[in-house]
């Protein structure tokens, strides 16, 4: 997977259906646990809460969901979907509601879950990112700046530079791209 998108930051959304409020936060997750520590604050925060409902959606393949007490698949799973059909990874929602005194029904539930995950996503915005490869590399300090400008030519950036009798180089590419940028930079410098 070259590209995908995740959470650019923290977002909180809230939605009123029949007097129930639902509370919509998101987060961008590296971890299962990350993602346990989120569900365990907001729990811990909004106990008084009838429901605490949260799914995750992780780079790695990891995807778990929880309905907390509403009918089986009305929450967790309709939330999870937001983010499978987003192709948003790296991902945390929880959905907080209190309970407004009307049944909504599963069919209610499941949209209102939904919703909420949705615009909580919205304000949380995405970024798109690009799985990267670091190439080490040495070379004479006269073809330093070619390799740096064949680097940037290929989305790629220098992360950290070492002088010494030669230059000796780490420079982040695109994944897609790194072995085309090996093959390029082998003709000015030595590939670590």
């Amino acid at each position: 997977m070259a590209e995908y998108l995740v959470p650019a930051g923290f977002g909180a959304a809230e939605l009123v259906e029949k007097r129930s409020r639902f509370i919509g936060q998101v987060w961008r997750v590296d971890s299962e646990d990350e993602a346990r520590g989120h569900i365990a604050s907001v729990r811990q925060a909004h106990r008084d809460a009838r429901h605490n409902c949260w799914c995750y959606l992780l780079r790695s393949g990891a995807a778990r969901s929880f309905d907390d007490g509403e009918p089986q698949g009305t929450a967790g799973s309709p939330m999870l979907e937001v983010f499978r059909r987003g192709g948003v990874l790296d991902s945390c929602c929880v959905v907080t509601r209190y309970f407004g005194g009307v049944l909504l029904g599963a069919g209610g539930l499941t949209r209102a879950y939904g919703h909420a995950a949705k615009l909580a996503l919205q304000a949380a915005g995405t970024l798109l990112c690009t799985d990267r490869r670091t190439v080490s590399l040495r070379c004479p300090y006269r073809l330093a700046a070619r390799v740096k400008a064949e680097a940037e030519r290929m989305g790629g950036s220098v992360e950290g530079a070492a002088y010494a009798a030669d230059v000796t180089m780490r420079i982040s590419v695109p994944e897609s791209l790194a072995d085309a940028f090996i093959a390029c930079a082998a003709q000015y410098a030595a590939i670590l």
